[in-house]
């Protein structure tokens, strides 16, 4: 069972006055045995500093804004106990969840909070979601069922050896799972509810393609074969459709089917340089 006094609390907040006195003084009325509260505010243009401080948070400012993930990183650094227990500063999760946390296993090392209502996202944002979640299972070859939420229990060992490689945006979350499973480390999933939040607005078009950017980087990262080998044979494959007809016909092989061909070729290849390149920093980290 992992002890309350060996969490610290890191909450990212970016203009989040309204709400982080209420969420520290929930947390230390509901958990007063925790070994830290710590408010990350990243560069906020309010009193949210303020708010945290008066209900007894230790603060880190960040003078400009750095974002979501970059405020976690902080938080994580500046911790001192054996876990790390992140979640959202305008109030959406809710205290009771944290003791679902609290009863597992001392030896997880990621526990994520998998959200039990469907409908917790504006309804525009769910495509990409789905799409961000199935790209993510099929890198590393098991179903998630929720990618992004904020309410985590990280071992800070493990954590800490993965920053680097973590986004400074809101794809930390996603990120940061995508690399414990991939890597083996025990992880499992918890259910919890949230309530609607002010922070959805944040989150853009542009949020999410730039997730999706991310997400692809961490695939060449840490598995390339498995994008550039079902790529390169699908290009093969339409090469092979375009030229056949001309072969069949007696008419040799066409331009376009055979850039295809060499398309395909030039994947497989750059994969096959790309995975060695991977298992050498794999082996660094």
């Amino acid at each position: 069972m992992v002890k309350p006094q060996h969490v610290s609390v890191v909450i990212p907040a970016h203009n989040e006055a309204r709400t982080i006195g209420a969420v520290v003084s929930r947390l230390r009325q509901a958990h007063p045995e925790l070994a830290e509260i710590i408010v990350v505010d990243d560069g906020s243009s309010d009193q949210t500093a303020a708010a945290a401080q008066v209900a007894g948070a230790t603060v880190v400012r960040h003078q400009a804004t750095h974002g979501y993930g970059a405020s976690i990183k902080s938080g994580i650094r500046t911790a001192q106990g054996v876990f790390i227990l992140t979640l959202d500063g305008d109030g959406q999760h809710q205290v009771t969840d944290l003791t679902k946390f609290f009863e597992l296993s001392e030896h997880v090392d990621l526990a994520a909070g998998r959200r039990v209502r469907w409908l917790h996202s504006a309804p525009w944002r769910l495509p990409g979601k789905w799409l961000l979640r199935r790209l993510s299972s099929y890198l590393v070859q098991q179903r998630i069922p929720d990618l992004n939420c904020g309410l985590r229990l990280y071992r800070r060992e493990a954590i800490l050896r993965y920053l680097p490689l973590c986004s400074d945006g809101y794809s930390f979350t996603g990120t940061s799972l995508v690399l414990f499973l991939h890597r083996g480390y025990r992880v499992t999933f918890v259910p919890v509810d949230v309530q609607p939040n002010s922070s959805q607005g944040r989150v853009t078009v542009r949020t999410g393609f730039d997730v999706f950017l991310l997400l692809l980087r961490m695939a060449t990262l840490l598995d390339p074969l498995r994008v550039f080998v079902p790529l390169s044979a699908v290009i093969a494959l339409l090469g092979i459709a375009w030229g056949a007809p001309y072969v069949v016909a007696g008419r040799g092989i066409s331009v376009g089917a055979l850039l295809l061909l060499l398309t395909s070729l030039l994947l497989f290849a750059v994969g096959l340089l790309s995975d060695q390149i991977a298992q050498l920093r794999k082996e660094r980290l």
